[in-house]
């Protein structure tokens, strides 16, 4: 998907989308219909509309400032903004990981207080794992890809395992609390450093 609002910014958005319908159409038209995947525009508010009503299964070009907007509003509707990964990547190749949430500041200074936090780390965590991984792979390090992988299969473990921050917590329907507890998987709401705890507690467990 590819999405502006060129009836109300008829030059500047209208270039975008004539310049995405060049691109594809020349490079990518018949890999797409070869793969059975389509490419279309639509207005924005169209866009927002049709996102929240889907189940996912797409990709979601967007304009930075539209794109920064977009992507806090989906992850927090679909979820927690503290599970969502941002890569910044340059016109030269060069990669930026990073938490899209920001620095949750409310958070921190409760912290400063000496009050406890729930804060969940996994956005933080994922730009670590990612930015990692990218070194690896840039450098040939296969020891430090494999670490990056299993960082994310134990921060991912520790959620299915039922420990989980307080916002994904509140998350859980009380039918898949009562399922998980006959599983013996119970959902606990943790501080932040219970868990983290768990995470590394899985971490090391596999390697």
């Amino acid at each position: 998907w590819f999405s502006t609002k060129d009836t109300i910014s008829k030059q500047y958005d209208q270039t975008f989308k004539l310049i995405f319908q060049e691109i594809y159409d020349a490079e990518y038209r018949a890999a797409f219909e070869a793969a059975g995947i389509r490419y279309f525009y639509t207005l924005i508010d169209d866009a927002v509309a049709r996102i929240i009503r889907s189940e996912g299964g797409m990709v979601w070009a967007l304009k930075n400032y539209d794109g920064d907007v977009m992507s806090d509003m989906v992850s927090t509707a679909f979820g927690s903004l503290a599970m969502m990964t941002s890569v910044l990547v340059s016109p030269d190749g060069k990669f930026e990981y990073e938490a899209a949430h920001g620095t949750v500041t409310q958070h921190y200074y409760r912290y400063l207080r000496g009050e406890e936090t729930s804060t969940n780390p996994m956005a933080t965590i994922f730009a670590w794992s990612g930015a990692l991984r990218k070194r690896g792979e840039l450098d040939g390090l296969h020891d430090l890809c494999a670490f990056a992988d299993k960082l994310e299969s134990a921060s991912l473990a520790a959620i299915r395992d039922g420990v989980m921050t307080k916002d994904l917590a509140a998350l859980v329907p009380a039918d898949a609390r009562k399922r998980a507890e006959s599983e013996g998987r119970p959902v606990r709401s943790v501080n932040s450093g219970e868990f983290l705890h768990a995470i590394r507690e899985r971490l090391e467990s596999a390697q």
